[in-house]
């Protein structure tokens, strides 16, 4: 793959037909290129499957023309994605042609523009909502793609640190520089509550369940020195309990679409995965980006693959080892072979019978005269 220039962030962009690509934030810091001149820029990768491996170059290239991408995030539908910029502004990238003819149309959003570094930036789960955290502690909340102004909150943190949406989109829980966390309705444009921590305990990073039979709010946290993971319940909003799953603290946190799994990358380069139902360990991978955070995480939409990102080792896609899931096919085929069987039981069944209406074992006499018989059992009767 091109290594030049320092990859700042990544995401996965699904496509129809579970195709996969990978869009990169680069970093003109490192560029080959002497030159003053040089620029950031996005750009857009492919990803083999049977490799586990992102193509050599990219499919298409976009220069950023002020500042260098902070974050990006994707749209659910694959076809455009949003990045907020070191210089203030965010901008919107939409996709078009096949992946062998791709171009990059960007937009500016007006109402994104010059409102500062914007730590975070998340759509919802639905593609409806689009929430932005500043690093001046400034929340927004607009409805997409039209824009409208949900929340406008200048006050929201002391400076943003992590931001998610829930599985519903109902809800986006922020976390904050400070160690608080606040939960928002995202479709009302209000605060729902503050998440109750003791005086020794700072929450940093957080990330809702995504298998729509728990809804549990992830959250990891700094407690006496030592790096937990906390869950909440997001019907009460209270904490249920932590476990320690990293050695260090995180530095970023995600779930597999499907909610079974995980995944924290720590400030030195681990990778931990936990499956959620048992919350045990799936895999660790030890200095997977050795000696620096790993500043972006996310599973592949529809693989058990990590993509993580970090500014000196570039993007590492991870395939887990973890069970495998059963296709559908495969489901189908087992419900073929429990019919298969159960007919073919049924069928020996009934040649081990004399009739289909008696079956093997003893049998049993009955009082019901035999009508080829002459001999009449009840004798002469007189009416």
């Amino acid at each position: 793959m091109d290594s030049d220039g320092a990859v700042t962030c990544g995401r996965w962009l699904r496509r129809p037909e579970n195709l996969n690509l990978v869009v990169l934030a680069k970093s003109s810091s490192r560029r080959r290129s002497s030159s003053a001149a040089a620029k950031s820029t996005i750009e857009i990768f492919s990803y083999d499957s049977e490799t586990a491996s992102l193509s050599s170059s990219p499919l298409v290239r976009s220069v950023i023309e002020d500042g260098e991408a902070v974050s990006i995030a994707a749209h659910p539908s694959g076809d455009e994605f949003v990045f907020s910029s070191s210089s203030g502004d965010c901008l919107l990238l939409k996709l078009s042609g096949q992946e062998t003819d791709m171009n990059l149309l960007s937009e500016e959003l007006p109402s994104l523009q010059g409102v500062g570094v914007q730590k975070c930036i998340a759509f919802s789960v639905d593609g409806s909502r689009l929430a932005t955290g500043g690093v001046d502690g400034h929340l927004r909340i607009f409805e997409w793609p039209g824009m409208r102004v949900v929340l406008d909150e200048p006050r929201a943190h002391k400076s943003f640190r992590d931001m998610d949406f829930s599985l519903d989109s109902a809800f986006l829980a922020s976390t904050s520089t400070d160690g608080s966390a606040r939960i928002w309705n995202a479709s009302e444009g209000v605060p729902v509550t503050n998440l109750r921590r003791n005086s020794d305990e700072q929450i940093e990073l957080c990330c809702f369940s995504q298998d729509g039979t728990r809804p549990f709010l992830f959250c990891t946290m700094q407690k006496g020195g030592k790096a937990l993971t906390g869950v909440w319940d997001m019907g009460t909003w209270d904490k249920i309990g932590h476990k320690k799953l990293l050695k260090k603290p995180a530095s970023t946190i995600s779930t597999s679409f499907d909610g079974k799994y995980l995944a924290l990358g720590s400030r030195d380069g681990d990778l931990s995965v936990v499956e959620v139902k048992k919350m045990e360990f799936r895999q660790y991978s030890r200095r997977l980006h050795p000696g620096t955070p790993i500043a972006s995480l996310e599973f592949c939409p529809s693989e058990r693959v990590v993509l993580t990102t970090s500014p000196q080792w570039g993007p590492i896609v991870t395939k887990l080892t973890v069970p495998k899931d059963w296709k559908e096919w495969q489901l189908y085929m087992l419900l073929a072979a429990l019919f298969l069987g159960s007919a073919i039981l049924f069928y020996m069944f009934f040649l081990a019978s004399d009739s289909f209406w008696n079956p093997p074992g003893p049998k049993i006499k009955t009082f019901i005269p035999d009508p080829r018989t002459t001999e009449d059992v009840f004798g002469p009767l007189d009416l």
